[in-house]
């Protein structure tokens, strides 16, 4: 297993630099930190009494990573999870919040596992996964990535402002696409036929 700094190194790469998308729910965002995070953190970088894009434009790489690794690895508790799930579930909690726990549940659910949907990792989450990754030796990082590409689908699916990051403009892979299947190994990732199939609905 990889260390947490690193992994968080590799998301603050993933996420890019500063954005500011109007289709965008998480509002301007740098490295993978929106400004409603820094709002709830209190970052006000600038001094300037507030919490705004120029804030945002003003965090560094390494400040991503510690807010990253403390907010998003520490304190929701995916250090508990097994170590095939950590980078992922780590990665999707920097993109998705705790629909990233909650993506992990519903899964284990199909599994046969009784646990809760609440976005929580609880000591039943924690043994669960604990349980499911036994099970299925190998299988249970493509699984949780197959279901995080499913999930970024059906966003997609309901609105259509987010297609954008699922499909990109030459009509490939978008960047949640992508995002989800540099989990999972490459015989799961969709051809472009496969792909294509799935987003004819989309016009």
């Amino acid at each position: 297993m990889i260390e947490v700094r690193e992994i968080a190194r590799q998301i603050v790469a993933r996420e890019g630099g500063y954005v500011d998308d109007p289709d965008d729910p998480g509002g301007a965002t740098k490295h993978g930190v929106t400004v409603h995070t820094m709002r709830r953190l209190g970052l006000d970088l600038n001094g300037d009494g507030g919490v705004d894009a120029a804030d945002v434009r003003q965090i560094s790489a390494s400040q991503a990573e510690d807010i990253f690794i403390r907010h998003y690895f520490s304190d929701p508790g995916i250090g508990r999870l097994p170590s095939a799930l950590r980078a992922s579930v780590f990665d999707m909690y920097v993109n998705a919040g705790a629909n990233a726990v909650k993506i992990l549940q519903r899964l284990l659910r199909q599994m046969g596992q009784n646990v809760a949907v609440d976005g929580v990792i609880g000591p039943q989450t924690e043994a669960a996964a604990s349980v499911a990754s036994r099970v299925a030796l190998g299988h249970i990082s493509d699984a949780y990535a197959i279901a995080r590409r499913n999930y970024y689908f059906r966003l997609a699916d309901r609105r259509p402002a987010s297609r954008k990051f699922a499909r990109a403009k030459s009509g490939g892979k978008g960047g949640w696409i992508i995002r989800a299947e540099e989990f999972m190994t490459p015989r799961y990732h969709l051809s472009r036929a496969e792909f294509d199939e799935r987003v004819a609905k989309w016009g």
